[in-house]
């Protein structure tokens, strides 16, 4: 993966390509607490190819900016765009792509595990996707915008 070791320090878009399980890992923190739209999800057989485009709350910007004195920056969401290549098979278990496709789900994890990729959701809701191998892209898609809604979770 092709990140530099200070990009939380930047506000450029996120941008990378995952090969390998510890790059995935790096994928899956950056896109915790993502809402999927299930309306902008969709697996191309033909093409080998799973896309979907997330509202993805920029963590590397609200970890910087919780160091900051009170009053600082606000929290920001952006689109993000995500794909995946070598995908044999896409199956999701807890949602109907076809009849719920105005249900957002929350990214919670997106975990490898021998030829396969899991996205996992809250409301028991994962995305499988078998792969050939990982080959994973990610990029961010236009300005971000400003929310008062920051991702809380129970300990």
């Amino acid at each position: 993966m092709t990140l530099s070791p200070d990009l939380a320090a930047r506000d450029r878009p996120f941008r990378v390509r995952a090969q390998d399980p510890d790059d995935l890992a790096v994928v899956s923190a950056y896109l915790q607490d993502a809402v999927l739209p299930l309306a902008e999800i969709a697996y191309e057989p033909a093409a080998e190819r799973f896309v979907l485009v997330a509202v993805r709350f920029r963590w590397e910007k609200a970890l910087r900016a919780s160091v900051k004195a009170e009053g600082g920056e606000p929290d920001e969401r952006v689109h993000c765009g995500v794909r995946f290549e070598e995908v044999t098979a896409a199956r999701v278990r807890g949602a109907d792509l076809k009849t719920e496709r105005g249900r957002m789900l929350n990214l919670l994890q997106i975990a490898w595990s021998d030829g396969h990729v899991d996205l996992i959701c809250a409301e028991d809701v994962t995305i499988r996707l078998d792969v050939r191998r990982l080959a994973c892209h990610v990029e961010d898609l236009g300005e971000p915008w400003p929310t008062v809604f920051r991702p809380t979770h129970e300990d």
